[in-house]
């Protein structure tokens, strides 16, 4: 059960506006968003660095991306944010059953992932997770399997889905209808 009720419709012109700004065109709002919603002022303050994690103006690309948000929301334990990315991204970036499971609870030395630029995104998103820092053998491997501006939006978009998933977990959001749990891929 949610501990933060969250807006429902009928919204508020206000309300309205800035939610379908941040869906895709269609798309109901997620309850993520409409519980951010109940503080307008900071999801419009999120507002440009979330549509940005999210776009074309990223580096990264939709799959190196999905990697990063997916592993991370795992890594936090955050089942919210993470069955949204699966459900909504998981087949577009081509992950296979094997990596979805992997990514909730295996390692970048699974054999499902052959890939050395999917396997060291993994091994970063790990090590700043558990030390906060990547060290130097990592650094390395990184910055020679992405460009200097790649490295950087992996640890900002690392960071940012650790906020976002402390946001999830700490207002106990339930899961979105039809998104996975990680028993289900475990």
């Amino acid at each position: 059960m949610s501990r933060i009720d969250p807006v429902r419709a009928p919204y508020s012109h206000e309300v309205a506006a800035r939610l379908e700004a941040m869906m895709p065109p269609g798309v109901p709002p997620i309850l993520l968003f409409r519980t951010f919603a109940r503080n307008l002022p900071m999801t419009e303050a999120m507002g440009e660095w979330g549509s940005y994690e999210l776009s074309k103006r990223c580096s990264l690309s939709m799959r190196d991306r999905e990697i990063v948000i997916a592993r991370t929301c795992a890594r936090c334990r955050c089942e919210y944010e993470w069955g949204v990315h699966v459900v909504f991204y998981a087949e577009r970036v081509g992950f296979t059953p094997e990596q979805v499971a992997s990514l909730a609870v295996g390692a970048a030395s699974d054999p499902c992932w052959s890939d050395d630029r999917d396997r060291v995104l993994i091994e970063g998103v790990d090590e700043l997770f558990e030390t906060a820092h990547i060290g130097d053998e990592l650094w390395t491997r990184l910055s020679g399997t992405l460009t200097h501006e790649q490295v950087l939006d992996v640890l900002l978009m690392c960071g940012w889905y650790h906020a976002i998933c402390f946001a999830a977990n700490g207002a106990r959001l339930d899961p979105e209808v039809g998104a996975p749990r990680f028993v289900d891929v475990v």
